[in-house]
């Protein structure tokens, strides 16, 4: 039986419960922050990254913001912005940005269910898997134009080689 299956069976369809499920079936340590609200810890390759998956009814929004902690110096925050621009050009589904006052590096991508569609834990789950798997494959870009004196181009030509193994 599929994921969409299950919850069809159970007509419990909020997407929150749907990322609880999904968190659960993964092993993610996870909290239910509010009824649509959830904040997981996702361990990639390189780090454990935070997502906060939350639902609002007024926008018909399921939002996905993926963190994790970087201290870039001042001086290289010029060529971070530089990779963050040629990453978000690469990218499809969501984009990154940089959070200066919080230290984080964020990932963010909106889920629009506008005329009351519901999310299908396939997509949930592929939202998921593709902000930790753009995370996982731009983390060393960020981090060598931050720390190893690398230029954007150089730092990016990480990002673009083709990955083995997983995230």
């Amino acid at each position: 039986m599929s994921l969409s299956e299950d919850f069809l069976t159970t007509g419990d369809l909020h997407p929150i419960d749907i990322v609880e499920t999904l968190a659960e079936t993964h092993d993610w340590e996870f909290d239910r922050v509010t009824e649509d609200q959830i904040a997981m810890a996702v361990e990639g390759q390189w780090r454990t990254y935070s997502l906060t998956l939350a639902w609002s009814g007024q926008d018909e929004t399921l939002r996905l913001i993926c963190t994790f902690e970087m201290e870039p110096p001042a001086e290289r925050r010029a060529a971070l912005y530089e990779v963050l621009n040629r990453c978000n050009d690469i990218v499809w589904t969501g984009a990154f940005t940089w959070w200066e006052d919080q230290k984080l590096m964020v990932w963010r991508y909106g889920l629009a269910l506008n005329g009351g569609q519901m999310a299908v834990p396939e997509q949930i789950d592929r939202m998921i898997s593709s902000a930790v798997m753009a995370a996982e494959r731009f983390y060393p870009a960020f981090q060598l134009v931050s720390w190893g004196d690398q230029t954007p181009a150089a730092a990016m030509q990480v990002a673009i080689a083709e990955a083995y193994g997983r995230a």
